[in-house]
């Protein structure tokens, strides 16, 4: 890998939530692909293992916009795939959508791909999975702090391109993956995804955008 500066910074990416199973499965596939990588975190002594060659661990908590600026400068893209129990789903995923909005923009940095969760996907146009009213009531709750993340980046500024990358309910954490899924809208597309695969399809819409301010599907 070349060491210059400009090359660097088409390389670099931060991934904030790096310590959880997706976020971890991201940063390894990054690695694998040659991306250097800032793995960001809220306890960094819960994850020293996530440190190593090309990751550079950071402490960062993500509804902060100004430690999400600080963090990202210097880097060509961010992902997110952030999460927490501590916090109630909408309050907690609208405080980091909108640090994650306000502090790329600060940065620089104009790409990020987050990762949603299935239930916001569409059964019908205008539908969500977490519309049905046998949708059980807990779940909501969680799927509808996605579904405000979705509206904020609808309404972040232009300069920001975004994507939304929505695996299946079955996400196979043990499945060593093919390195193959499919795309789609945002409608439900598919019952299974390998999270080997569903880090391909994350770190491809790193090197190679496809999709632009939009929530898209992937499954086996």
């Amino acid at each position: 890998m070349s060491s210059t500066t400009e090359e660097q910074q088409h390389t670099d990416v931060i991934v904030y939530g790096a310590g959880g199973q997706v976020g971890r499965a991201v940063v390894a596939e990054a690695r694998r692909r040659g991306l250097t990588v800032t793995a960001a975190v809220r306890e960094p002594d819960r994850h020293a293992d996530l440190a190593g060659p090309g990751v550079r661990l950071l402490r960062c908590d993500v509804t902060d916009p100004a430690a999400v600026a600080a963090g990202a400068r210097g880097h060509a893209a961010a992902v997110s795939s952030v999460y927490t129990p501590d916090t109630p789903s909408t309050e907690f995923y609208g405080a980091a959508t909108t640090a994650l909005v306000a502090g790329l923009r600060q940065a620089g940095v104009p790409r990020l791909v987050s990762v949603g969760v299935a239930t916001t996907l569409e059964t019908a146009p205008g539908t969500a999975v977490h519309d049905d009213p046998e949708f059980p009531e807990a779940h909501r709750a969680f799927s509808l702090g996605h579904a405000t993340a979705l509206d904020l980046l609808r309404a972040a500024p232009a300069e920001l391109d975004w994507v939304v990358v929505t695996p299946p309910m079955d996400l196979d954490r043990t499945d060593p993956g093919t390195g193959r899924y499919r795309v789609g809208g945002p409608q439900v597309l598919g019952p299974r995804i390998a999270q080997a695969d569903l880090a391909v399809a994350i770190v491809d819409e790193l090197t190679a955008p496809a999709h632009h301010r939009e929530q898209i599907a992937v499954a086996e």
